[in-house]
């Protein structure tokens, strides 16, 4: 059994998996750097408020970090995607975030672009949850048309 088949069929390990980022967020913490792309992302609906910060150099995700208030779904997921983007290219992110998002929609996607994100699979199952599974998702698309849009 491959590690997306793991993931895709243990509903204790991917609770497991969600609290983990939740309880020990990866690339937490915002930095002071010029050239960092940052978007402040707040839901109406949740305790999400955060800020996602990404360092975008000749079409490469170098780095991604968030910091805030947020639920676990949020927190999760983001730090899921955090270290899901980080090294990848422009289109290779966009790519990635157009499967998340299908995911998350419950439309046809490849699970295993997606590694431990795949943890959000039922999502759709709950409609108040998607914002929070996408708040930090929708920053980094935000951003990354932005550095497209600068460098045209």
């Amino acid at each position: 059994m491959s590690r997306t088949d793991e993931l895709l069929n243990d509903p204790v390990f991917l609770r497991e998996l969600v609290m983990d980022h939740y309880k020990y967020p990866h690339n937490h913490g915002l930095v002071d750097k010029e050239d960092i792309l940052s978007r402040h992302m707040a839901s109406d609906s949740c305790i999400d408020d955060i800020t996602v910060q990404t360092d975008i150099q000749d079409g490469v995700i170098k780095d991604v970090r968030f910091d805030g208030i947020a639920c676990t779904i949020s927190t999760a997921s983001t730090s899921m995607m955090s270290d899901l983007l980080k090294g990848k290219s422009l289109e290779e992110a966009k790519n990635i975030i157009e499967t998340y998002l299908n995911m998350i929609e419950n439309k046809d996607y490849d699970p295993e672009k997606l590694e431990e994100a795949v943890a959000f699979k039922n999502v759709y199952k709950q409609a108040n949850r998607i914002k929070c599974a996408t708040i930090g998702w929708k920053a980094m698309q935000e951003m990354i048309e932005e550095s497209e849009n600068k460098n045209e």
